[in-house]
């Protein structure tokens, strides 16, 4: 593995505005948003929506994504994602979730996730994962990926791969009438074969209106993720895999969560929408 040095908290930037005529989600200036009581299964319109946020969400995502670079800062990539959120009139959903202070997660090399932009400085052989999710027409499109900074080593590089991969393979495994654990139970099983830890308590997640509606997708075979699929629900699939060990310390910042032994991690995210015969992923660009 790359012999970079471990990361430690940056400098935070002034919070970025959101112009007014933006709809911001019920929870910005409170201190948690409202449990969702709604359904899991969406209507067509809300489906809709979601594809709209969804879109938004993909391509601010690739917006950001295009700074990558050795010597970019973490804040430069919240900036650009901001900026095409805001331009898009969108609102970055991140921004006053639970106090999140900024539009869109970095997590470098260790961090699992939640990493909050700063200034923190990419070196070549980092590998940062960008999540961005966009609130519009009433609803959130949340997605995320992991990205290669310069010359990076082939262990890290193939853990990138392998997670996308892990995805991939995740999302084609739903179907109507199954249970949601085969989602994990496809991830585990594929990860096992590398090595990797699989992240467990950090999840995937119902969205719609509710940017985390409460139903919650787990990334390995957990024997009580019962939920059956149905047609018309929505929710992300992100497989966190590792180089080590699943466990994980928290930074003081309450967000910033390092795997326990600082091997690298690496992360992908779609929000989707369960079909009659499969899923359609919301989050493309």
């Amino acid at each position: 593995m790359s012999g970079q040095s471990l990361l430690v908290p940056g400098e935070l930037s002034p919070t970025r505005p959101v112009p007014g005529n933006i709809r911001r989600p019920e929870y910005v200036g409170k201190p948690a948003p409202t449990p969702y009581t709604g359904p899991e299964v969406q209507t067509p319109e809300t489906v809709e929506a979601m594809r709209v946020a969804g879109r938004i969400a993909a391509r601010a995502m690739a917006e950001a994504a295009k700074l990558i670079a050795p010597g970019v800062t973490t804040d430069e990539l919240d900036k650009a994602a901001h900026e095409y959120m805001c331009d898009h009139g969108a609102y970055p959903s991140t921004l006053g979730y639970r106090g999140f202070p900024k539009s869109l997660c970095t997590s470098v090399n260790e961090v699992i996730c939640h990493g909050i932009p700063d200034s923190t400085v990419l070196r070549d052989g980092d590998i940062v994962n960008l999540d961005v999710t966009a609130y519009i027409g009433g609803v959130h499109g949340d997605n995320n990926a992991t990205y290669l900074v310069g010359d990076v080593d082939e262990e890290s590089r193939l853990l990138v791969e392998r997670t996308r991969e892990a995805l991939s393979r995740a999302i084609k495994a739903v179907k109507p009438g199954r249970q949601i654990n085969i989602i994990g139970r496809v991830i585990e099983s594929y990860a096992k074969r590398f090595g990797y830890g699989v992240v467990r308590d950090f999840t995937g997640h119902g969205i719609n209106s509710s940017f985390h509606s409460g139903l919650i997708v787990p990334h390995y075979d957990s024997p009580h993720a019962t939920t059956v699929i149905q047609p018309g629900m929505t929710f992300t699939i992100e497989p966190m895999l590792t180089l080590g060990t699943h466990e994980y310390d928290m930074w003081d910042d309450g967000w910033t969560v390092v795997t326990k032994d600082r091997k690298r991690t690496a992360q992908f995210e779609h929000t989707l929408v369960v079909t009659e015969t499969g899923t359609e992923i919301l989050t493309l660009p």
